[in-house]
């Protein structure tokens, strides 16, 4: 009996990487419904920007959402996909009743710093388990979102 998966992972290190993607697939719902609550309720002179960029980030991150759990199911396990998962497992909080331009720019930043960080440490366990296709994806959304965390951080001044 082999005790590789389906695509030639150790099944030990593919149970791993679905555990450490489960928690990063409830971060980015969380985030995903936090940017999605800025976009609505975010009032001030710069609205019609932020507006916008908000609507840029949401649609992004639910791509992510679908993607993570793509690969989840790749590996051979369950996505989690209730939210009260996402709520127990996610280390980014609800932001609620946020309206003001720039405390919403903050909650992005934050989130998107947890992101790179989680994601960081699934890209270790990835390159450690010689698990291309995660650390790849893992890749991608490091590079991808520490570029929007330099522009966020100019935008903040």
């Amino acid at each position: 009996m082999s005790d590789t998966n389906a695509i030639g992972l150790h099944e030990s290190s593919a149970s791993q990487l679905a555990e450490k993607l489960n928690a990063l697939l409830a971060n980015y719902q969380i985030f995903y419904m936090n940017v999605r609550g800025y976009h609505w309720n975010v009032k001030g002179p710069q609205f019609f920007e932020l507006h916008t960029k908000f609507e840029e980030f949401y649609t992004d991150l639910l791509n992510k959402v679908d993607e993570v759990a793509e690969r989840i199911l790749t590996l051979g396990h369950q996505p989690v996909h209730a939210y009260s998962d996402y709520v127990s497992m996610a280390v980014i909080a609800e932001d609620k009743d946020v309206h003001d331009g720039e405390a919403c720019v903050r909650g992005v930043l934050k989130g998107y710093q947890t992101l790179i960080e989680l994601q960081r440490e699934i890209l270790a366990l990835a390159s450690d388990a010689d698990d291309e296709g995660t650390a790849a994806q893992a890749g991608d959304y490091i590079r991808e979102q520490e570029k929007t965390v330099w522009m966020l951080n100019a935008y903040l001044g």
